[in-house]
């Protein structure tokens, strides 16, 4: 495993195992899910799928936003758990992507056991350049979205990657999550 990741707690590589809490260590795989705005009758089309990006191996989203149709996003994203339950992030202060993309802004979404409808999330956006490289989100940089709940990192599910919001050829690869303190 890499340097960085002692300061901080491994929650995705695609390069090995991760470490999710002194006394849980898991071969984590996360179970990444594409999702599009056609299950809202949406017209954007794209992909998720593993592969190798610039020498590294990597999940990458691609495809064709499309606002057409009352469209407008593609996405990737998995539970922190197989199961679903909430995973307790509240030791750590943020959250850090390495990440590879074409230059677009993207949107990183969080979303935790407070949100009930599937339009509710936490989330910030980054402009993700062709290096790869690091970047450090603090927990509240998260802006709560269609709801009022106040982000609680105890309570954290799913992470998720979008193409979002306007017409453009999406491509961003992850190749490691982590958090850090």
């Amino acid at each position: 495993m890499k340097a960085w990741i002692t300061a901080g707690i491994l929650v995705y590589h695609l390069s090995g195992a991760a470490a999710l809490s002194e006394d849980l260590t898991l071969e984590l795989q996360p179970r990444w899910e594409y999702v599009a705005d056609s299950v809202m009758g949406g017209l954007s089309e794209g992909q998720a799928g593993k592969t190798e990006v610039q020498g590294r191996p990597a999940m990458r989203l691609t495809g064709e936003v499309s606002t057409r149709n009352n469209g407008g996003f593609i996405q990737m994203a998995f539970d922190l758990k197989p199961d679903g339950s909430a995973f307790d992030a509240s030791s750590w202060r943020g959250i850090a992507f390495e990440l590879s993309g074409n230059g677009e802004e993207y949107d990183i979404r969080l979303r935790t056991d407070q949100l009930e409808r599937p339009w509710q999330s936490f989330r910030t956006s980054v402009t993700v350049n062709p290096a790869w490289s690091t970047i450090r989100i603090d927990f509240g940089e998260f802006a709560a979205h269609r709801t009022s709940a106040v982000f609680d990192p105890a309570q954290l599910r799913r992470i998720g990657v979008l193409a979002i919001g306007r017409e453009f050829t999406a491509d961003v690869a992850v190749a490691g999550i982590y958090f850090y303190r």
